[in-house]
């Protein structure tokens, strides 16, 4: 199913925070993953990416908590993207920055902290 900009079938579910080491990326060849670090603030919001010229093909995922060494980070993980340019969108009409995605790699993106996402956190 294809969906359109503006067409949104998200499911809402609750996350449980990602325990170390729980995180298995699919990545390799001509495809990448995304980090994108957010304030605790966004937990449980969803944050969507789309290929730049293309976006009504946009994926999202949650903002998490992950406990690593050094305590708890929050960020939205992506994985399966294919190489090239991407959108990470502050809301439904509103980019907020492009990042280079590529094959084999795992590129990252800070969300500045005084911004909120335009979607409906998820109960976490």
């Amino acid at each position: 199913m294809s969906l359109g900009h503006g067409d949104h079938h998200h499911h809402h579910h609750t996350y449980a925070p990602s325990g170390q080491g729980t995180v298995m990326l699919n990545i390799g060849g001509t495809i990448g993953a995304l980090i994108i670090h957010t304030p605790a603030t966004l937990h449980g919001h969803e944050i969507e990416v789309s290929p730049v010229g293309d976006t009504g093909h946009r994926t999202h995922a949650a903002v998490r908590a992950r406990y690593v060494r050094s305590g708890v980070t929050f960020c939205v993980v992506i994985d399966s993207l294919a190489e090239g340019a991407y959108v990470v969108w502050q809301d439904d009409d509103t980019p907020l920055t492009q990042v280079e995605v590529r094959g084999g790699a795992v590129a990252e993106v800070t969300w500045p902290a005084h911004l909120v996402p335009g979607k409906t956190p998820v109960a976490v």
